[in-house]
């Protein structure tokens, strides 16, 4: 959960300081979250890097006429105290124009996706 936090404040930082990539610490979720961010267009693309014994994805920021593709993110579920939710119960985000992501029994997925599925699970962040 730290490193999914981490990686998402990285990335939004690389846009704040208008950078074309950042490195995040790659792991499992990590890198089903980066998925999720590049087929929903928050980012263009990311490359896991495997150097010894660290993993780092190398994430590729886009940018739309000087624009990020990100305009901000919400942490929801923090490590001292995680926000679960029914698939019938996950929030939309700004009407539809942004997404939530969440870990479901299923694995990572947007908050679509999880009531399309019926499965609820732990709200990571909402970002638009």
């Amino acid at each position: 959960m730290k490193s999914v936090i981490d990686a998402i404040i990285r990335i939004k930082n690389g846009y704040l300081a208008s950078r074309e990539s950042v490195e995040v610490k790659c792991s499992k979720t990590v890198k089903a979250v980066l998925e999720k961010l590049v087929a929903q267009k928050y980012i263009t693309s990311f490359e896991v890097v495997t150097t010894g014994a660290k993993t780092m994805a190398v994430v590729q920021l886009g940018y739309v006429k000087d624009s990020p593709m990100m305009t901000d993110v919400k942490l929801i579920s923090k490590p001292g105290q995680k926000q679960y939710f029914e698939s019938k119960m996950i929030p939309k985000v700004l009407n539809g124009m942004g997404v939530a992501i969440l870990t479901t029994t299923k694995g990572v997925l947007t908050g679509s996706e999880a009531k399309k599925a019926g499965v609820g699970g732990e709200l990571l962040f909402t970002i638009w």
